[in-house]
């Protein structure tokens, strides 16, 4: 009786949670933490200091509005690590989505956080520059949706300081998503959004 009960409160809490943020949430663990590709993302999810937030059907305005809200939630509320911005049901196109980071980018220098905070960007169809579609290393960057993903600055600075060779990360992240091969890639990226 005591696990039925336990079981059914569990399903209870997942149950107020969005798709939105469930898919984020099993992209974080099994492709951002599953392939190490940042190796201080499970601190934050273990600690519970992940917050996200959702917005819809969405343009520049709304996007921009809400990253300068988060910016002063994280001010006033220094428990929290890091913030996923899931930008659902908008910026499907990744040239229009990256128009956004830049104008993101801009926001946060003017509005002197430069410093203090540090955008990260993933979106479904992420391309690096002279790659392609089909190019395994997009997985590195791609997620369920697209996303603005504020980083505390100082957070970085401490946990690079405990890490070898910090600027080799994106080429390990490179070379075990090409080894893997793009099946695989896909294969786990797709488990992510099964419901």
């Amino acid at each position: 009786m005591k696990g039925l009960i336990l079981k059914m409160k569990k399903e209870a809490e997942t149950d107020h949670l969005s798709k939105e943020i469930t898919h984020t949430s099993n992209w974080i663990k099994n492709v951002v933490i599953g392939c190490n590709f940042c190796p201080f993302a499970a601190k934050a999810l273990i600690k519970k200091t992940v917050r996200y937030v959702v917005i819809k059907n969405l343009d520049f305005k709304t996007a921009l509005t809400t990253l300068a809200k988060e910016f002063e939630f994280l001010n006033a509320n220094l428990n929290i690590e890091t913030t996923f911005i899931i930008l659902s049901g908008g910026f499907t196109d990744f040239l229009q989505y990256l128009d956004l980071v830049d104008k993101g980018e801009r926001l946060l220098s003017k509005e002197d956080y430069d410093g203090v905070y540090q955008l990260a960007s993933f979106h479904p169809q992420y391309l690096f520059a002279g790659s392609n579609e089909n190019d395994p290393a997009n997985y590195t960057n791609r997620s369920p949706y697209p996303m603005l993903h504020i980083l505390r600055e100082d957070s970085i600075t401490k946990a690079l300081e405990n890490f070898d060779d910090p600027d080799s990360i994106p080429e390990k992240n490179i070379d075990f998503a090409k080894t893997k091969g793009i099946k695989y890639m896909k294969m786990l990226a797709a488990s992510c959004i099964a419901e």
